[in-house]
């Protein structure tokens, strides 16, 4: 029988699992607290995130943003400046909104089930559990990536259905314990169960895996490349910078370097690699004159809601 079907072999499985996280987790900063609004905020962030990518983001965010009222007061241009660098804008903007849904239609109370907190803007089903459960313990199961794939293990089904996957969650998770099973399943995922080359010698569920390393190996992603151009031009403290279409399907709002279409024989002063979702960048920038965006004084330049391009370059000239 297959052992997640085996409600028998359920405690086993999450008294080993969560024996193991209590060891091994990582010291993360958003595991030291219950408070929603901090639980919240970092699993937006997470949200196609590397976590090593987030740890700084989430400091600066919470420094700028303590609670929910200060975000949800706070101008969009605020939020997206502090966003930048994360990438997938859209969450800043659905974090935003909800903020403000809570703090003045809620009084600043969050809500503490998983189904009540799905009616916020930019909250899903994985991300709703998540606070449920670690903010306010309710057993929630969650379903990220890393918890896919561990459960795709154990069972010996690559092609594990969506609603199979929530149904095998729900039944494992911990009654006594269901944050920290969620973290531990998650965890396990992240650092164990690992895509390409899983750990399976110290993977402390693989009495329960049917798998056991053997793993179909994910076709390698299609990038693409693309070489582009863009002007640095400087004056008296300030730089020209150009702002995205609010209606942009990619970053709107977000402020930038003019683009350059010829260099006209210009030298380069700098260049750059940068990746955005599957297309890799050749970035040249010219300190040349340009004529379109507008200056913007270099003591604001913290304020603006940059492209995280346009953030490497100025911090590459120390404008920043």
């Amino acid at each position: 029988m297959n052992p997640v079907l085996d409600s028998q072999a359920h405690g086993t499985f999450r008294n080993r699992l969560l024996r193991w996280y209590d060891v091994h987790r990582r010291d993360l900063p958003w595991r030291n607290t219950s408070d929603p609004y901090r639980i919240w905020v970092s699993e937006i962030m997470l949200q196609q995130t590397r976590v090593g990518a987030v740890l700084d983001h989430y400091r600066r965010f919470l420094d700028r943003f303590p609670n929910v009222n200060s975000l949800a007061r706070a101008r969009e241009q605020s939020v997206l400046a502090a966003w930048s660098g994360l990438g997938y804008y859209r969450r800043a903007r659905n974090l935003h909104a909800a903020a403000k849904v809570v703090a003045f239609e809620r009084d600043g109370q969050f809500p503490q089930t998983a189904a009540e907190l799905q009616e916020l803007p930019g909250i899903g089903r994985y991300t709703a559990a998540a606070i449920a459960s670690i903010a306010f313990g309710e057993r929630a199961a969650v379903v990220d990536g890393n918890v896919e794939r561990v459960l795709q293990r154990v069972t010996g089904d690559p092609n594990l259905g969506k609603q199979q996957t929530w149904q095998y969650a729900d039944a494992l998770i911990s009654p006594k314990r269901p944050a920290d099973f969620n973290q531990a399943m998650m965890e396990l995922g992240a650092t164990v169960c690992l895509p390409r080359e899983p750990k399976c010698l110290v993977c402390p569920v693989v009495d329960f895996c049917l798998t056991r390393g053997v793993h179909e190996r994910t076709p390698k992603e299609i990038r693409k490349t693309r070489a582009v151009a863009y002007v640095l031009a400087r004056h008296n403290g300030s730089v020209r910078l150009v702002q995205r279409s609010k209606d942009a399907s990619l970053m709107a709002g977000m402020w930038e370097l003019p683009e350059m279409s010829d260099p006209n024989g210009a030298s380069p002063v700098a260049r750059f690699k940068h990746s955005i979702l599957n297309t890799d960048f050749d970035v040249t920038v010219y300190m040349v004159e340009a004529e379109n965006g507008r200056w913007v004084r270099q003591t604001r330049l913290s304020k603006l809601a940059l492209t995280g391009l346009a953030r490497k370059v100025l911090r590459h000239f120390e404008l920043l």
